[in-house]
């Protein structure tokens, strides 16, 4: 049996962030299918809220690749944004009043993000397994 998976992948979800998706979406759009890196660097200089959201989630997404990989260094390996999506998440709705006492209604949005990082270079248990593979 060959084993194919050389991308490791890890995941980092952010639930019910209080701002509307599309608000969202502007930055996660710079940020999608970039470097590490130049992610960071998009994320640190934006002028956005939500860069700050995202640069929380993004290091969450980092460290879990981290985890996942056995302690290897994440400086290591090339890796990238290989996912990243906004959900709608639950609208709070709340009522203004408006003239001739009628109300109008005012929905606070909430979203959900969700990025997958994989890195480009395989590690080398990968390779040593698939090597092993190869010779049976």
């Amino acid at each position: 049996m060959v084993f194919n998976d050389f991308n490791m992948e890890a995941i980092a979800k952010l639930k019910n962030v209080p701002m509307s998706e599309r608000k969202m979406r502007l930055v996660v759009d710079n940020i999608r299918g970039k470097k590490i890196s130049d992610a960071l660097s998009i994320l640190r200089f934006t002028k956005r809220e939500s860069g700050i959201w995202l640069k929380k989630l993004l290091d969450s997404a980092i460290a879990n690749w981290g985890n996942k990989a056995d302690g290897n260094d994440v400086a290591d390996f090339d890796l990238f944004i290989k996912t990243a999506f906004v959900d709608g998440g639950t609208q709070i709705k709340r009522f203004r009043p408006a003239p001739h006492g009628r109300a109008h209604r005012i929905r606070k949005r909430t979203n959900h993000v969700t990025i997958v990082v994989q890195n480009r270079v395989p590690l080398e248990s990968e390779t040593v397994a698939v090597a092993a593979a190869s010779e049976e």
